[in-house]
């Protein structure tokens, strides 16, 4: 695999304003894409990890890092994936981990790659591969974490032959394991509404937006990125039944990547080219609309990392942080209401906050998706006695509030 991988090729002048306005200039590192998966097997996890005795203690850890940047080519230039990093941590059982190492070691001879002097690491054209075995990973016995009597653990590392990941990208996964399991929210009894008219009364209201948004974009829910890297067994198409992956011998993403790292390679930038070629929908200039008459306030609070937002011209505080537990958020003083638009599960608990400061919770979202023509009930996870839900989309909802509006414009 060659090193800059192209990503999109021969921009257009428009798609070179685009890069140099919200990606390669912008008020945070929107050329990096990052992904952290911990997954564990406890009993808090038991219905999706198989959790049974205290000897079930399997773990996997994902950690993606990515950067991209402007390729010359001898027309215009091209994006290109400049740096790689994906690293990959797995505790089982000593036979299950041997049977993972002979594996790696199969797929890296059916992939073309050279041992380097000295062994545990090995190289293809632009990219290497580091592994490491541990009896006690250094940061478990950092912390004195424990794993059952005849545990092992096993690290893969592979990057770009040029990146050296500094300690804090290395250290990063390690401390979001730390924090524990995200535990749901136990949902309350909220009042349904047929429309989001009642921000009438509850103006100026602030906005927080999820994937829904972005899918209405055309760009690919989340979940497919839990395709990408085999985070869940995806059996079935109900999201909180899928399995999590942890079994090293039904782990295929490092054969994948070792096997055939340009075909993968083109599966780990389809996230980062759709969020570049999508275009800001209707339900982004409804916002847009509603910021400018002010009845919406603040920024646009999101966990999405498409820039939809700021392409539509509105402000971004940006939540999908893995370097802080809790990130700021913008309130505005005199706020009345949170509308929350296509998020099901708040990690930063943004929600809560609002409801502290006094404010109204509204959510949008239709609580399910089309999947080959069937419609998928997927309920809401965060709304609690109070709140309001409307099960419209955004692209029917937001022009339909900003209609309604319109003549209360002073």
């Amino acid at each position: 695999m060659d090193i800059p991988y192209i990503v999109i090729d021969q921009l257009v002048p428009e798609q070179q304003r685009v890069w140099n306005t919200y990606f390669g200039d912008a008020d945070r590192p929107r050329y990096i894409e990052e992904g952290i998966w911990r997954r564990t097997q406890e009993k808090d996890t038991a219905g999706q990890s198989g959790w049974a005795t205290s000897d079930d203690a399997r773990r996997r850890i994902i950690h993606y890092r990515y950067r991209y940047g402007l390729v010359p080519t001898t027309a215009a230039p091209a994006i290109g994936l400049t740096d790689l990093y994906l690293y990959h941590s797995t505790s089982a059982p000593a036979d299950e981990i041997d049977a993972h190492h002979d594996a790696l070691m199969d797929s890296l001879a059916a992939g073309g790659w050279r041992e380097a002097p000295g062994g545990f690491l090995w190289t293809r054209r632009d990219l290497k591969c580091r592994i490491t075995e541990h009896d006690v990973h250094p940061q478990d016995a950092a912390v004195g974490r424990t794993l059952p009597p005849g545990y092992q653990s096993l690290d893969v590392q592979i990057a770009s032959v040029a990146y050296a990941p500094p300690p804090a990208v290395r250290q990063l996964p390690w401390n979001v394991l730390s924090t524990g399991i995200r535990r749901k929210d136990r949902p309350g009894t909220p009042t349904r509404i047929p429309d989001l008219s009642v921000l009438t009364d509850l103006r100026p209201f602030q906005v927080e937006i999820g994937c829904g948004t972005s899918v209405e974009a055309g760009i690919p829910p989340l979940h497919r990125l839990h395709e990408i890297y085999r985070v869940t067994d995806r059996q079935g198409h109900e999201p909180r039944e899928h399995r999590f992956t942890l079994s090293p011998t039904a782990d295929t993403l490092l054969h994948e990547v070792l096997t055939e790292p340009e075909e993968k390679a083109a599966e780990f930038v389809e996230m980062f080219r759709a969020c570049f070629l999508a275009e800001p929908t209707p339900a982004m200039g409804a916002l847009k609309e509603l910021k400018d008459a002010g009845h919406l306030v603040g920024p646009v609070i999101t966990n999405n990392f498409d820039v939809l937002a700021a392409r539509a011209g509105l402000d971004e505080c940006f939540m999908r942080r893995y370097d802080q537990a809790v990130p700021d958020v913008e309130w505005v003083d005199g706020a009345k209401a949170l509308l929350v638009v296509g998020l099901h599960a708040d990690r930063r608990k943004v929600q809560a906050r609002a409801r502290e400061r006094g404010m109204q919770v509204v959510y949008l979202d239709p609580e399910g998706f089309w999947h080959d023509g069937e419609f998928m009930s997927y309920p809401l996870e965060g709304p609690q006695d109070g709140d309001l839900v409307c099960r419209a989309t955004a692209a029917e909802a937001l022009p339909y509030l900003v209609n309604v509006l319109k003549p209360q414009r002073g």
